[in-house]
C-alpha cells in the first residue's frame, strides 16, 4: 500500500482546524444573525425616533431664522410649566383610584379560579380577558355611549326610576368614570398574569398546609400570596407606567365633557395639543421627554420602596 505524501498528511490537520474554526465562528455569529431583524426594527422604529425627538427638543422655531438652537431652554420651561405638573398630579390621583381596585379585583378573581371551586374555568378566563382584546379607542367610545347624560342607558334607567339623569362626566365623576374604563380594560389582563403565577405554586405546599390544619383562605393568604409577590410588583410597575401615559380616553371623551377635559388634562394630551394644535413641536418633544423622566422616577421609586420592605 502506497503511503500518502507528506504534504497531504500535513494539510489534513490544517483543514480540520479550519473546519472547527468555522463552526465556532458560526456558533458565535448565529445569535446575532437571528437578533438582527429585531435590532434593525428596534433601532429604526424606537431609537431613531427618540434621537430625532431629542434633537427637536433642543431647538425652537422662530419667525425669523427658522429653527434656532436653544439647548435645554425647552426643558427649563417645561419644568416650570404649571399645566404639565397639574396633569401629572391628576394622573397620580387617577392611579391611586384605579390601580388598587384593578389589581385587587384581578388578584381576587385569580385566587377564585385557582382554588378549583369554579366550573368552566377556561370560559371565565376568556370572558375576563376579552375587554383587554378590545382596542382602547373602541372601549372609550363604548363607555362614552354608556356614560352619556342624555342618551346613555345608565342615565335613562336612573331617570325612569325617578332619580333624574346622572352625569358621569361631571366635575366630581369624571375621574372615577375614566378609572372605571381602565379597570374594565386591564383587570382581566392582570388576572391572567396572576393566575399563571398561582398555577406555578407547587401543589405539595397546599397538601402540607392542609395536613397542618390550614384553611383554604389561610393557604391563599400565607403561602400563595407571598410566593407571587414579585409578579404583583411587576404588574404594579406596569400599571404605574400605563397610568402616567393616559391619553386615549380623555381625548375621545372631550366632546362629552368639554368643560372638564381641557388641552392639558393629562401630560400626553398636553404634548399632543402642543404639537398638532399649536404647532410647538420642539416644546412638545421636551414635554414628552420630561414625562418619560417622571415615569422612570415613579417606577424606580416604587421598586426601591418594595425592595427595602421585602424580607431578605
Amino acid at each position: 500500500m502506497t503511503a500518502a505524501p507528506a504534504g497531504a498528511r500535513a494539510a489534513a490537520p490544517r483543514a480540520a482546524r479550519g473546519a472547527r474554526r468555522r463552526i465556532l465562528v458560526g456558533r458565535k455569529l448565529a445569535p446575532y444573525v437571528f437578533l438582527a431583524p429585531f435590532l434593525l426594527l428596534f433601532a429604526g422604529f424606537l431609537i431613531a425616533p427618540l434621537l430625532y425627538a431629542f434633537q427637536m427638543s433642543l431647538f425652537r422655531e422662530t419667525l425669523v431664522g427658522g429653527a434656532r438652537f436653544v439647548g435645554l431652554d425647552n426643558y427649563v420651561r417645561a419644568i416650570h410649566d404649571k399645566n404639565f405638573w397639574d396633569g401629572v398630579g391628576l394622573l397620580f390621583q387617577f392611579g391611586l383610584m384605579q390601580i388598587p381596585v384593578m389589581l385587587g379585583l384581578a388578584l381576587l378573581f385569580a385566587l377564585i379560579l385557582d382554588s378549583g371551586l369554579v366550573f368552566a374555568r377556561s370560559f371565565f378566563r376568556v370572558a375576563f380577558f376579552i375587554p383587554y382584546a378590545v382596542p382602547g379607542v373602541i372601549a372609550a367610545l363604548l363607555w362614552g355611549y354608556l356614560y352619556g347624560p342624555s342618551f346613555g342607558p345608565f342615565s335613562q334607567m336612573s331617570e325612569a326610576m325617578g332619580f333624574g339623569r346622572i352625569d358621569f362626566l361631571s366635575g366630581g365623576g369624571l375621574l372615577p368614570s375614566l378609572a372605571n374604563i381602565a379597570v374594565w380594560e386591564f383587570m382581566g389582563y392582570n388576572m391572567i398574569i396572576y393566575y399563571a403565577a398561582l398555577q406555578s405554586v407547587p401543589r405539595d405546599l397546599e397538601e402540607a398546609s392542609a395536613i397542618d390544619g390550614a384553611t383554604a383562605l389561610q393557604h391563599s393568604l400565607r403561602i400563595k400570596l407571598p410566593l407571587i409577590v414579585p409578579t404583583i410588583i411587576v404588574t404594579v410597575i406596569f400599571s404605574i407606567i400605563g397610568t402616567l401615559q393616559l391619553f386615549t380616553e380623555p381625548y375621545l371623551m372631550r366632546n362629552l365633557a368639554p368643560s372638564q377635559i381641557n388641552s392639558h388634562y393629562t401630560p400626553n394630551y398636553y404634548a399632543y395639543t402642543l404639537a398638532f394644535v399649536s404647532q410647538q413641536y420642539n416644546y412638545s418633544a421636551a414635554i414628552s421627554f420630561l414625562l418619560g423622566a417622571v415615569v422612570a422616577v415613579a417606577s424606580y421609586g416604587f421598586m426601591l420602596l418594595t425592595n427595602r420592605r421585602r424580607p431578605r
